[in-house]
């Protein structure tokens, strides 16, 4: 197959950059592992983890008008109370992690219609299931990738003139030659507060396999797990009790503390995000349907989706091992573990034990067994990149000032704590107040390969602030200005090493960035 683009990965970064793409009049094909495109969005079932000014800016136009449809497509679709379908900033699932919590289905159903007119002109071609698994590569340039169907072993094989890793690992960056960084750098190369003294490649963030579930009448309770007893007595030295718990450690304190699960709550927990997590109660931390938001009688039970402490698995690195498939299956364990003892010993407030009436939704998720149809996956390979994001550059305690963080060459801006999840090499959470950032053109410039660039969480962070760079709006963002890069470079006959190392070509770039939408800097606000 023949095209401008090859979009490698179907998730968040890649559907952005494809978006871009198209509507720049570029040819694409896309590739994706999993049923659904959207990454950790759809497939991996998490609603957006969003800074609090989304509303009002710091996120691009595409983004906003996906944010936009997906509340569309409630008031369209579903049987709305008044005061939901007359709120502006109607939130389905009224959870606390963002101001739009939603199915992932609706999310998919929204992509699905922004891609469709691509699709149906032949522009947009989609290969799923498919699989990177080689690349002819000379002299730093990738001249094509082959794919396969995981299940049957047919292969692909693409030609394009650019290539973009938008999977959710960075798959590319090996099969390419592309210099790449994996895991914690050490404190010596990065000059970070929270680095390590040693680096080590096997040490990535917790992975974590999400399921949904509501509360239904009758006895839901899964069969027991054959490994439920090994998972029950498990337990990390700094969680002050086994996984199987309600008790996690405080990310911000690291204090281990008690949580607490009100099934259907008839009020709502609130807080503001700067001092509160939100992960207090796990029922509302991330429920994707409120109940209350329905006209009467619609819904029996909130529907919640489960992403929490208790779930990450940190037995080992997906990453550079033969053991990917062994970790991966443990990782869907730990969750298995966790629903069981949902339904049957877990503490309620009535004293009780227990809820057997606790109901996994596959059907939500597009799944017969009740979880994702994907992993959650934090974190990704790091292209070795002209211009690398470290702690200090962000890190409102290592640079003294809440205010913007600003780099040459913006392409585009987001806010997240530094936010790490315990890790594969035995790290407690790490929990870093953050300024306003941007995202750096040299970031998506690797330093040798020519015409690749990365679509996601492959971009040139460092372990720890991949924890910042990591989430939805940010990996759109970090999607949608390679695509842009990418049509600027074809339709000028350049190479993105070219654009970034010369200033009128960026100036060029990020007028191009501006009127699509792409916010390239803050205003003047401060970070928490």
């Amino acid at each position: 197959m023949a095209t401008d683009v090859a979009v490698i990965g179907g998730g968040l970064g890649s559907v952005a950059a494809a978006l871009a793409l198209l509507q720049r009049g570029h040819r694409v094909v896309m590739t994706e592992e999993y049923p659904w495109l959207g990454g950790q969005l759809t497939s991996q079932a998490v609603p957006p983890d969003e800074h609090i000014w989304v509303e009002q800016f710091g996120v691009t136009a595409r983004y906003r008008t996906l944010r936009e449809n997906i509340r569309r497509y409630y008031r369209d679709h579903y049987p709305l109370s008044a005061a939901a379908r007359a709120d502006r900033e109607l939130n389905p699932g009224r959870g606390r992690v963002s101001k739009l919590c939603h199915e992932p289905r609706v999310a998919l159903a929204v992509i699905e219609a922004l891609l469709a007119p691509y699709r149906s002109s032949g522009r947009l071609t989609v290969l799923q299931p498919a699989v990177p698994i080689g690349t002819e590569t000379v002299d730093g340039v990738v001249r094509t990738v082959t794919v396969a169907d995981p299940g049957t072993g047919a292969q692909r094989v693409i030609t394009a003139e650019f290539v973009l890793d938008g999977t959710e690992t960075g798959d590319l960056l090996p099969l390419t030659g592309t210099e790449y960084v994996v895991g914690a750098e050490a404190r010596s190369d990065t000059g970070e507060p929270s680095a390590p003294d040693v680096a080590d490649p096997t040490n990535v963030q917790s992975i974590a396999w999400c399921f949904v579930f509501d509360h239904a009448a009758g006895d839901h309770t899964i069969p027991r797990p054959p490994d439920y007893d090994e998972w029950r007595s498990f337990e990390l030295p700094y969680w002050g009790a086994p996984m199987l718990s309600f008790t996690a450690p405080n990310p911000r304190t690291l204090v281990p503390e008690q949580r607490t699960m009100i099934v259907n709550p008839e009020a709502d927990v609130s807080g503001d995000p700067r001092f509160d997590a939100g992960d207090q109660d796990l029922w509302q931390f991330r429920r994707i349907a409120a109940r209350g938001i329905f006209a009467d009688g619609l819904y029996d039970s909130d529907i919640v989706l489960a992403n929490w402490p208790q779930l990450d698995y940190v037995g080992g690195s997906i990453i550079d091992t033969g053991e990917r498939p062994r970790h991966l299956a443990a990782a869907k364990a730990q969750s298995r573990a966790y629903v069981h003892w949902l339904q049957t010993e877990a503490p309620r407030p009535d004293g009780g034990r227990g809820w057997p009436g606790l109901r996994l939704r596959g059907d939500l998720v597009g799944t017969g067994d009740g979880f994702a149809q994907a992993p959650y996956i934090r974190e990704s390979r790091r292209i070795r990149a002209l211009t690398t994001v470290r702690e200090q550059d962000i890190s409102i305690a290592s640079r003294g000032a809440g205010g913007p963080a600003r780099f040459d060459a913006s392409v585009g801006v987001g806010m997240y704590r530094i936010d790490l999840h315990p890790s594969t090499g035995g790290d407690n959470y790490i929990d870093v107040e953050s300024a306003p950032f941007e995202i750096p053109l040299g970031a998506l410039v690797p330093v040798r390969t020519q015409n690749l660039i990365p679509a996601a969480k492959n971009i040139g962070t460092t372990h720890i602030t991949n924890g910042a760079y990591r989430l939805h709006p940010v990996e759109w963002n970090i999607g949608e200005s390679a695509g842009e890069l990418a049509a600027f470079c074809l339709d000028r006959g350049l190479s993105p090493r070219q654009v970034a190392t010369e200033p009128a070509l960026v100036d060029q770039l990020q007028r191009r960035l501006a009127e699509a939408g792409v916010e390239l800097h803050w205003p003047e606000i401060v970070g928490y």
